[in-house]
């Protein structure tokens, strides 16, 4: 056991702490304490000399002085791991934020944990179903992989995270895992709130790093996230859905530490070390043989700029995107998903299979061409057209009402029934309809079903 250590503040500026140590350096990611009680809580983040180090706070430095002790506790951030954390909600210390009583007992685990090796990871690629039509048949996701979801305030992101967090407990007896990076505290509490409506709540861990506090916890939170995860993976074997929200604000969080370090910043402000940062991050959601951790990120996009390096370099790491369309969700087309802006890398005829893979792009080619004749239709009428473009509409129309899904967390608001499709039946579904075969059958059949077969009972 290594003795007790202790250091003086030298300087504090914002959330960086500078503390002299006279007998050793304390390691790298150490956990520090300090002020009353010892309540701030700082990280160590560099060496700068044989006696000093640089640490950022996790909590608020008010009060904290120079000359003030603090003292070394030998080790890192952690966190607590196991099923006692399904229903909770925790913040990055791993404490309990929900008025119910504190966790006891129970492992805990560094929040600085090594990416899994290449060796140990799962080579054949896998589809992960969600479920949900519209993502499984035009953007599926990787089993093991990160989706992104993009979308603003009011088109369902919650909605479609509460369906996707359902769906993996009763499909995969999975856990959910939701990561709140930089969340309204309205925010968390509403999402809580409809978890617990939906009947989810027990199969979900939820952990926060809230808006209000200091970069360094909000910068720290995904870190904890992806511990409290691997343990499912690993020791429990289960699989793991892990929704991050948001993806952008980590970045920022990033960017505000290395200001008050003092690093040169890089392209538009960027801190330098931003992809290493990401990368420590984003390589720990893996697929091994015992489980897999598949992510779904929810992606803000500064000024609608896809150059911007935060952009660019979670793009690189996405294997799927999901984009949300406000237009669509004023037309009452729920899920709200953008099937043209949509898409995935496991779209290929080697991994999805070449009838799905076809069936995908014969949606996309008469969605497409609906849109182009969507002006010409709003001038001249729907009369004006061509027999085959009329047919085309006719296509494109009810495949977007086929796309259409009720969801079981939204079963109270609708009463309308949830449904959950596999992926064959959403398949076989389009392939009949882009066949013509429901050519004389009302549009509102088709709207708000699961699969095709319901289409002939619907009044």
């Amino acid at each position: 056991m290594k003795e007790n250590n202790l250091g003086v503040i030298r300087s504090v500026r914002g959330s960086v702490v500078d503390v002299f140590f006279p007998k050793r350096l304390p390691d790298i990611y150490s956990r520090l304490v300090t002020g009353k009680d010892s309540s701030t809580e700082i990280e160590v983040i560099s060496h700068l000399s044989a006696n000093v180090v640089r640490c950022v706070a996790l909590t608020q430095t008010s009060g904290l002085v120079r000359g003030l002790t603090v003292h070394d506790t030998n080790a890192p951030f952690m966190v607590p791991v196991g099923q006692h954390l399904l229903g909770r909600m925790l913040n990055v210390f791993g404490d309990t934020i929900d008025d119910k009583s504190p966790l006891e007992g129970g492992e805990w685990r560094s929040i600085h944990q090594p990416p899994v090796p290449m060796s140990q990871q799962a080579t054949k690629t896998e589809i992960f179903e969600t479920g949900i039509k519209a993502i499984d048949v035009l953007a599926p996701l990787e089993r093991g992989g990160r989706a992104g979801l993009f979308g603003g305030a009011g088109v369902g992101k919650t909605v479609l995270i509460t369906e996707m967090i359902n769906n993996i407990v009763g499909q995969y007896e999975g856990v959910s895992l939701f990561c709140g990076i930089g969340e309204r505290s309205r925010e968390g509490e509403e999402l809580y709130r409809e978890m617990q409506d939906a009947g989810v709540l027990d199969r979900t861990v939820m952990i926060f790093g809230q808006m209000n506090e200091p970069p360094g916890a909000r910068f720290r939170v995904g870190h904890a996230a992806l511990t409290m995860a691997e343990y499912f993976r690993d020791e429990a074997r289960q699989d793991v859905l892990l929704l991050i929200d948001n993806i952008f604000r980590f970045i920022q969080a990033g960017m505000e530490v290395s200001g008050l370090l003092g690093n040169i910043p890089s392209r538009v402000g960027y801190q330098p070390t931003l992809a290493t940062e990401l990368a420590e991050l984003q390589e720990r959601i893996a697929n091994t043989r015992s489980g897999a951790i598949t992510s779904v990120q929810a992606v803000y996009v500064p000024a609608d700029d896809f150059t911007d390096p935060a952009a660019v370099h979670v793009f690189a790491y996405l294997s799927a995107s999901i984009v949300l369309s406000r237009k669509r969700a004023s037309e009452g087309l729920y899920p709200a998903i953008e099937p043209l802006q949509s898409g995935s890398k496991m779209l290929a005829p080697h991994i999805v299979g070449k009838r799905h893979y076809e069936i995908a792009q014969q949606i996309r080619q008469t969605l497409a061409h609906y849109e182009d004749l969507k002006d010409l239709i709003a001038m001249l009428g729907l009369e004006e057209l061509t027999p085959e473009d009329r047919q085309v509409v006719s296509r494109a129309r009810r495949l977007e009402r086929f796309l259409t899904q009720p969801f079981h967390t939204t079963e109270q608001f609708t009463s309308i029934p949830g449904k959950t499709v596999h992926l064959q039946d959403a398949l076989d579904g389009c392939e009949r309809i882009l066949n013509d075969e429901f050519a004389e059958m009302p549009e509102r059949k088709l709207y708000m079903i699961g699969t095709i077969e319901e289409a002939d009972k619907k009044v």
